[in-house]
């Protein structure tokens, strides 16, 4: 069985230290979660997903989630924000609300790839800042 932990009930992570490295800063409040996902030369808001758990439409006995997203004009944010809130959501059975904003000139295919990559490592260092195993 797991338990979860509120370490401090704030806390951030990230990926590192190379250019392509994301952070986020991770609140609760109350048994809501709040992630800003951001990094590069230009950390802003692009896209805000709220996620909510929910059965499983397929194995009603998994919790699986659903997000609305809202990106902003010029902004392509919109999947990572989505995909993080919703894996968060379902794993730790919570609503959640996640923002993401990054931004580096003159980035290369390759470094988007490397940017959608580093996102789900922080989205499982997240999990497990929250997760203690019994």
């Amino acid at each position: 069985m797991e338990k979860y932990k509120y370490p401090g009930r704030n806390f951030t992570v990230k990926t590192g230290e190379d250019v392509c490295d994301v952070q986020a800063r991770v609140q609760w409040i109350g048994e809501d979660l709040l992630v800003a996902v951001y990094g590069g030369e230009i950390p802003h808001i692009g896209a805000v997903s709220a996620a909510h758990p929910r059965p499983s439409l397929k194995y009603p006995d998994v919790t699986s989630s659903t997000a609305s997203v809202l990106c902003f004009s010029g902004h392509r944010e919109d999947e990572l924000a989505k995909k993080c809130s919703q894996l968060l959501a379902a794993r730790l059975n919570t609503r959640v609300v996640v923002t993401a904003g990054m931004h580096w000139d003159n980035i290369t295919d390759q470094g988007i790839k490397k940017i959608v990559e580093n996102t789900g490592i922080l989205t499982d260092l997240i999990l497990k800042k929250i997760i203690v195993s019994s």
